[in-house]
Order: structure tokens, then C-alpha cells, then sequence
């Protein structure tokens, strides 16, 4: 047995770029999927030592105890603002953004589209989980039509409170931005989709080319209350219908 597991080859590793601590998503939660991913490729890129991400207010509350790169805790929805000051301060570091719906979508729609209306030249990661998931579950400005929340008990009325807002192709319209996309991880096909264009939006900006974004659909089992299994058959049967997947600018 010994002589076995000698011989045996490492294929499967924490990357370099997450420290020890342990995630405190919800279990079923795609964050921690996308919290490696962005690990995985900063380790890949070798970027580590020029690498900073931007959490806000949200799920992502607690990444700067996951990175091994620098990290900046900012207010509810500036994560673009303070990225943009960052990179033009420091233009060598490579700065990503970490934001959910309700952050990037919401409290901070005029920092995120005029961000990518300028073209900072910065990569953000927006997780799209329909809801408020670490305030209490309350409508977000992606929640369905009919999905229940703590806000819409009875479903989201589009009569009282409009419609999901598909923030991704909003920015699309603008000039400046030069990758677009929307993903999904709740398969191994689709994480092998998002952690290639994750990759390209960091390379971006490592190239000099300009504002990227990704968009990735989420599963929140808790707030949704579903069973991981079931969460994730919701996104590829109903979420997708309402955020198809695929790039929508490339510009690259």
C-alpha cells in the first residue's frame, strides 16, 4: 500500500492563490466554485503578486480571507469605483471585483455601467443568484417572475415590480467595454466554460485591453429553498431561459 501511494501523482490541489481558510458559504452555494476558479486562474496567469480583489457588502463579505493576493473591503456597491481608483493609482496590479446581483446590479448600478462605460481597464466577476442571499433572502433586481423572496412572498408581481433586469446586456450597449459574458457552473461542462472565460477577462486586462465582464449564474439553495440537486436542474431549466448563456461582446 505504501509503495502504491508513493507512486501515486498529485492531479487535484488548493491553488496557490486561496489561503487555508475554510468557506463560509451556504452548502449547495456556486460561490465557492467561482472563489476557486478565480484561484485557480490567477495561479495559472502567475499574477499573484500584482493581484487585488474588491469585495463589497454581500456573500462575498469574507474574500479577502480566501485570496493570498490583496484584498479591499469596500461599501455596499463601490466596488467598481474603488477598483477604478485602485488600477489608475497602481496601473501594474491586476484588479478584480467580486460583486453579487443585489451589490452590482442594484446599490451599484451607476458605479458599475459607468465604469465599463469608461473602459477601466478592470475585471469584475458578477455572481447572479436571483436573490439577497446573505441579508435575508429579499427580491433582488434579478429575481424571476414568480420566484418568492422575503420581499414578493407571493412571487414577483412585474405589474409592482417590473422585471428581472438583465444587467449584462445593458452594459453590452455600450462602446467601451471589451468582453461580455454570461456563465454558469452548475455542471462540469459549464465550470469548464466559465473558469475559459474567466481566464480571457483577467488576460484582458493583463494584455492592456480594457473593462471585462463576467456574469455567472448562481445557485442559492437556502434562499431558494431547494436542495443543492434541485437548485441546479432550476438554473439549466428556468434561469437559463431568462439569462441565456454566451458571450455577448468580444471585442478582444
Amino acid at each position: 500500500m505504501s509503495a502504491n501511494l508513493d507512486s501515486m501523482v498529485k492531479v487535484f490541489e488548493r491553488p496557490q492563490a486561496l489561503t487555508d481558510a475554510r468557506f463560509t458559504y451556504c452548502p449547495g452555494c456556486h460561490h465557492g466554485i467561482i472563489t476557486r476558479i478565480i484561484g485557480d486562474t490567477i495561479d495559472e496567469l502567475g499574477i499573484t503578486d500584482r493581484a487585488v480583489g474588491i469585495a463589497p457588502v454581500g456573500c462575498s463579505v469574507f474574500a479577502y480571507r480566501y485570496y493570498t493576493c490583496d484584498s479591499q473591503q469596500v461599501p455596499h456597491g463601490r466596488a467598481c469605483a474603488v477598483a477604478t481608483g485602485i488600477k489608475r493609482a497602481r496601473q501594474d496590479t491586476i484588479v478584480f471585483s467580486y460583486q453579487g446581483d443585489g451589490d452590482f446590479a442594484s446599490i451599484g448600478t451607476a458605479e458599475s455601467i459607468h465604469a465599463a462605460n469608461r473602459g477601466e481597464n478592470i475585471t469584475v466577476i458578477f455572481v447572479n443568484n436571483q436573490i439577497y442571499g446573505m441579508t435575508g433572502g429579499e427580491m433582488a433586481p434579478t429575481t424571476l417572475v414568480g420566484q418568492k423572496s422575503a420581499t414578493t412572498p407571493d412571487g414577483r408581481d412585474p405589474s409592482l415590480f417590473g422585471y428581472p433586469i438583465r444587467f449584462s446586456e445593458i452594459i453590452a450597449q455600450l462602446d467601451a467595454p471589451v468582453y461580455i459574458t454570461r456563465q454558469a457552473v452548475y455542471d462540469t461542462k459549464h465550470i469548464m466554460e466559465a473558469t475559459k472565460a474567466i481566464k480571457k477577462a483577467f488576460q484582458n486586462q493583463v494584455d492592456g485591453k480594457g473593462y471585462s465582464l463576467v456574469e455567472v449564474l448562481s445557485a442559492c439553495p437556502v434562499q431558494w429553498r431547494m436542495s443543492p440537486i434541485q437548485a441546479n436542474a432550476h438554473i439549466a431549466d428556468t434561469v437559463t431561459q431568462v439569462f441565456p448563456l454566451g458571450d455577448l461582446v468580444d471585442r478582444g
